[in-house]
């Protein structure tokens, strides 16, 4: 039996405000070709369906076209609720869905009633742990403590382990949670990622394959375990990691192999690093010019309009941080210690050195200064006396990083 791993779809979600709708139909439409060139039997979805508990209609669209693809190109889909996910909307008409091959698992009495589907050795069980918050399903077992992850999950694991005793035959469990290869003492420092408590990796002896969703990058805790990670980059921190799902490999006895399937990036991300003269000027940056990018300024003085700039040459250009190379040393002294004795013109230029990293004002600002303070401005000592002024012009009112 061939099976896809994957998790973390989060139809829905948008990127630093951009709809990714598009990105999404075109990552879907390439895994049912995978399926399809691969003869991959199931496709399991290890939580985060959505990204929010509330979808709009278009992402309940999405979600239906890609089932029924998936359908068509011959594998039989099963999918579980995750953090993100209403599970009463998901679980909507869940048993209508499964007399057609899509199997949704959302509620905590259903962990232990596996989905079956045979090969030609046999039966293969799948069985899918939604989402539990300890405080939201505690109450239906109260003969058993339940107040961590740690505890929910170990209590699912065990319910799983005694169906599947009796059943007998090979594994697979979904579950969406943040699982990692540590002692159980360290889980008692209340450890956690994402909202999600860390669990050990220990509660999930025994199945032959545990597909797990929740990180957004792949990873391998061991064989059996492992994380798919999203099928699209949602994030900056994403940038550079593999996007794809884990095709497993049953036989007779139980695991045989796992690959890493691709799927393609359909915006790749990027990350420059740089003084915006550079980036906006440097030839190496010219294949990046329609990624994502994430900005990291350098300018000892952030620049003005920094991001409509940006986009001139980056239109994809969604994050910007001004991360000066040289920082300023800030004074120990009070406001009112580094104003005494300074004339007015001497005050301003301090202001301007306070809010742009030590940066003074240049030869064409001090004469704006002059204007707009007058000759009494220049007395050391002094302050000048309030005088009738016109309006400010354009040009005395826009002192360029004093804003």
């Amino acid at each position: 039996m061939k099976i896809l791993h994957t998790s973390d779809w989060h139809i829905g979600r948008s990127f630093h405000g951009h709809a990714t709708q598009p990105f999404v139909r075109e990552v879907f439409a390439a895994m049912v070709e995978l399926v399809e060139q691969r003869g991959i039997d199931v496709v399991v979805v290890s939580g985060d369906v959505f990204d929010s508990a509330t979808p709009a209609a278009e992402n309940y669209e999405v979600l239906t076209e890609t089932l029924g693809a998936l359908r068509q190109a011959g594998a039989i889909v099963v999918m579980t609720s995750g953090n993100h996910d209403s599970a009463t909307r998901l679980g909507f008409q869940s048993g209508f869905a499964s007399l057609g091959g899509v199997h949704v698992i959302t509620r905590h009495e259903q962990l232990d009633t596996p989905v079956t589907i045979d090969d030609d050795h046999g039966p293969v069980h799948f069985y899918g742990i939604p989402y539990l918050e300890p405080a939201l399903v505690r109450h239906h077992y109260p003969d058993t403590p339940l107040r961590s992850h740690e505890e929910v999950l170990g209590h699912a694991m065990s319910r799983i382990r005694d169906d599947l005793a009796h059943r007998g035959g090979r594994s697979v469990v979904l579950a969406h949670a943040f699982i990692a290869d540590v002692p159980a003492s360290d889980v008692e420092r209340d450890i956690s990622a994402g909202g999600l408590d860390l669990v050990p990796l220990s509660v999930f002896d025994g199945p032959d394959y545990v597909a797990l969703g929740h990180i957004h990058g792949r990873a391998t805790l061991r064989d059996g375990v492992r994380y798919s990670g999203a099928p699209l980059h949602y994030s900056f921190s994403e940038a550079g990691t593999p996007r794809g799902g884990w095709l497993v490999e049953l036989d007779s006895a139980g695991l045989h192999t796992v690959e890493w399937a691709e799927l393609p990036v359909p915006r790749r991300l990027s990350v420059l690093t740089g003084e915006i003269d550079e980036l906006l000027g440097g030839e190496q940056y010219g294949e990046n010019e329609n990624d994502w990018v994430s900005a990291i300024l350098t300018d000892r003085v952030r620049p003005l309009d920094a991001m409509r700039r940006l986009q001139v040459r980056f239109p994809y250009a969604a994050h910007l941080e001004h991360r000066p190379a040289v920082t300023a040393e800030r004074s120990a002294a009070t406001y009112a210690e580094r104003v005494r004795g300074a004339s007015d013109t001497e005050v301003v230029a301090g202001f301007l050195e306070h809010v742009r990293n030590g940066v003074g004002p240049n030869a064409g600002e001090q004469r704006l200064i002059a204007d707009a303070l007058g000759a009494g401005g220049d007395r050391p000592g002094t302050r000048s006396a309030p005088t009738e002024r016109s309006a400010p012009t354009e040009r005395s009112a826009t002192i360029e990083g004093a804003s």
